[in-house]
């Protein structure tokens, strides 16, 4: 494996987590993640339910993975979902287009990167998130179910994440929902391995829906989603007092 070359490490984010600040430092930095906090929340209060869909940013058009995630948004939308993503390219261009295309709403978190990740332009509303942390919350808080396509490192600490927090009660039990068997055939035997060594709990395995049809992702995440959780779409309305008159509701929007 490759070194990694710490004099590209430059960000606010890892001076943050390489060891103790100054107190004024770190006071600074604790403020700028609450702005950012309070600039995420007031941006997405308003985009409904949603679904995540995670996957890499290296697939291309041509590619199937690039379609399936696609049909995957668009199908999503016809439920009646926002269809919400990291705003970037690949996969998760795939299925804010699909949305998009389909009519619904698409929405992206985009993280700010030194080699900077642009959002894609099948977005009707996205946030340019500087921080990892953050933008993982944002995924999170504003979800029903998650969406786990063909990707990379990146990915399965999206996966990973969330289902750390629906096994320790910290978010319900959401569906989360592995697309592609053949792709991920090996992450599911360690999975399968993790259950026969017991370092996870056997009902811990009911939190995975492995599947290759689109068709039964959607009966899935409509089965344990809308009908387990009663969703019914936000009518959130924006307050004048708090300079909330540009944003629409999802209904809005329709």
């Amino acid at each position: 494996m490759k070194t990694q070359n710490n004099a590209r490490l430059s960000t606010g984010e890892s001076l943050f987590v390489r060891g103790p600040l100054s107190r004024f430092k770190e006071l600074k930095f604790a403020i700028k993640i609450f702005f950012n906090f309070i600039k995420a929340f007031r941006k997405m209060h308003f985009i409904g339910p949603s679904v995540t869909v995670f996957g890499s940013a290296r697939f291309t058009p041509d590619s199937e993975h690039y379609k399936a995630a696609e049909k995957v948004g668009a199908e999503l939308a016809k439920i009646g979902f926002t269809v919400l993503t990291g705003g970037g390219p690949g996969i998760m261009e795939a299925a804010n287009k699909g949305a998009f295309e389909a009519g619904g709403y698409s929405v992206g978190c985009n993280i700010i990167l030194p080699f900077e990740q642009k959002p894609n332009p099948y977005l009707h509303k996205w946030i340019d998130i500087p921080y990892f942390f953050i933008r993982k919350v944002i995924l999170v808080k504003y979800s029903y179910a998650f969406v786990i396509m063909p990707g990379g490192i990146g990915t399965l600490d999206e996966l990973f994440e969330a289902l750390t927090l629906i096994q320790t009660k910290i978010i319900q039990d959401f569906p989360v929902v592995i697309f592609d068997s053949e792709y991920h055939k090996e992450l599911c035997k360690h999975i399968q391995l993790m259950a026969e060594n017991e370092s996870i709990s056997p009902e811990d395995m009911e939190l995975l829906f492995v599947t290759d049809s689109v068709e039964d992702l959607i009966k899935h995440i409509e089965t344990y989603s809308i009908k387990k959780f009663g969703l019914v779409q936000k009518q959130v309305k924006p307050k004048r007092w708090l300079g909330e008159l540009g944003n629409k509701t999802l209904s809005d929007e329709k």
